[in-house]
């Protein structure tokens, strides 16, 4: 899910900013490199050795590591690339990106898509996407001042591509929403979030797209599911709508394809579904959350502390303790991920972006 839209829109409530002119294509790689250098703050020195931007304009979100570490998929949107909504792509870990050239598209450049993750070998890769339902983007929900919500397309399913934009496989193919698709590290298992219980909830199957298992049952949204790293657990976001009219919102927005996503906590979960546990109980829209190579932390993006603009990155026990602050953009942090080695971090940002609205991908060199 098109996660990152929500800071464009507390951006564009909150700031009214307007996004300065590109210049012409020849100035522009010259620029970028310039602004590369100046990409993390004196606080985040704690953990991060140096970071390295690998993006330069557009959307680019949603970066994950091949099991080698040396690739990355990600999904992006840049008016530059003349591609109307999010396509998959893949680019080496090193690779720097300019903002002109277009990355090598892993998906069909039809529909929607999002959620993309390696399989095993590095080969293939899975994602979501619209473009069975219709080639065309789909219709995005109209915003109003001081509501946000996300839309959950009932034409999304999962699929399996090379890395030349081939489908071989289709996972899902059951009336209503199917995507956030991750991979466990031992490559057995798939978790992803899904309508077709009538709310949405976790599943699981196996790397064939067998087996299919519900995971969670409570009403409420359950979704961006991760494993740990010895794939024994889950971590994830969700909604609990607790009040009568909360309850009623929540089902209200569902019957229409939506849901409000500015209430979420992180929850964990054996994968089987059992021993669930919630370990945030902060307020606001804590999400994105991903696991510490030790599998005793997690890593999560958070605006707890202001409701609306920064989000940024922090880590916290499985218990619930030592919460502490990693990154410090005044706008937005979010989408980490580890490198299988636990050497680098990846996450998405609106850091060094000339005062436009643009989130790019970076690199950080971990240190604990």
């Amino acid at each position: 899910m098109k996660i990152y839209n929500l800071v464009t829109f507390l951006i564009l409530i909150a700031l009214l900013g307007a996004c300065k002119q590109h210049k012409k294509k020849s100035d522009s790689h010259s620029g970028e490199t310039k602004l590369v250098q100046k990409v993390f703050y004196d606080k985040e020195k704690t953990h991060f050795k140096s970071v390295k931007q690998l993006t330069f304009g557009g959307d680019n979100a949603e970066a994950y590591w091949s099991y080698d570490d040396k690739k990355l998929v990600f999904q992006a949107r840049n008016p530059r690339w003349h591609i109307p909504c999010d396509q998959i792509f893949v680019m080496n870990a090193d690779q720097v990106l300019d903002s002109i050239h277009i990355p090598q598209m892993v998906s069909t450049g039809k529909g929607r898509t999002t959620c993309s993750y390696f399989l095993p070998g590095d080969t293939l890769v899975i994602y979501a996407s619209t473009h069975l339902g219709d080639a065309a983007c789909p219709p995005e929900p109209k915003k109003t001042k001081g509501r946000y919500v996300w839309p959950i397309y009932d034409t999304y399913d999962i699929f399996v591509a090379d890395l030349k934009g081939n489908i071989v496989k289709q996972l899902t193919n059951t009336p209503g929403y199917d995507a956030e698709a991750t991979v466990s590290p031992d490559g057995k298992k798939i978790v992803f979030t899904s309508t077709r219980s009538g709310d949405l909830e976790l599943y699981t199957m196996n790397i064939d797209g067998t087996d299919v298992k519900q995971i969670t049952d409570q009403l409420g949204y359950d979704g961006g599911a991760f494993f740990s790293p010895d794939s024994k657990k889950l971590v994830f976001r969700a909604s609990r709508p607790k009040t009568p009219a909360e309850i009623k919102k929540y089902k209200d927005l569902l019957t229409q394809g939506l849901v409000e996503p500015t209430n979420m906590e992180i929850y964990v979960c054996n994968v089987d579904g059992s021993d669930l546990k919630q370990v945030t109980h902060l307020g606001g829209a804590n999400w994105a959350p991903f696991f510490h190579p030790s599998g005793k932390k997690i890593i999560f993006s958070s605006n707890h502390k202001t409701k609306t603009i920064p989000f940024n990155l922090y880590m916290i026990n499985l218990d619930g303790s030592g919460l502490e602050q990693i990154t410090y953009d005044p706008i937005f942090d979010a989408f980490p991920m580890f490198s299988y080695d636990g050497k680098k971090l990846v996450f998405g940002s609106n850091r060094n972006n000339r005062g436009t609205h643009d989130t790019n991908l970076f690199v950080a060199e971990w240190k604990d």
